[in-house]
């Protein structure tokens, strides 16, 4: 099944209504979709204590991960402050190495605003010189 990418960004969209960001007011939505062709989404939740907080992209990465997925082809990530997404969302380092562990520099990354707003690159684009599982050999 092939989910084109503005169908990918509406479902990162809806997962960012979930968001739990009453600290910063920053809510993220993340859409990642499988080699078969499902989506596992993901957004924010933040804590009292700052460290605890997880980003949307990596709440979607474990979730798929926990349900035994391993192989990904494209991530959606928008987000912004209260109701209003900004363009260009980057994923943080953290999220940028877990996805790398699973995804490797291929996988497509779309930074969006809404479905006509978005930049796409590589997770290599976002990651040169990434370190990841075949480092260890």
């Amino acid at each position: 099944m092939k989910i084109d990418e503005q169908t990918l960004i509406q479902a990162a969209l809806r997962a960012r209504e979930n968001a739990y960001a009453p600290y910063s007011g920053f809510r993220v939505g993340a859409a990642l979709l499988a080699q078969d062709g499902t989506v596992y989404t993901g957004c924010n939740v933040e804590c009292a204590s700052f460290s605890v907080t997880n980003c949307a992209e990596r709440t979607a990465l474990f979730k798929a991960v926990s349900e035994g997925e391993r192989h990904f082809t494209a991530l959606a990530v928008v987000g912004g402050k209260d109701d209003t997404p900004q363009a260009e969302i980057t994923p943080c380092g953290v999220c940028r190495q877990a996805l790398y562990e699973f995804c490797g520099g291929d996988l497509i990354v779309l930074m969006a605003q809404d479905e006509a707003h978005f930049t796409r690159c590589t997770l290599a684009e976002l990651l040169p010189a990434g370190f990841g599982p075949k480092e260890l050999v």
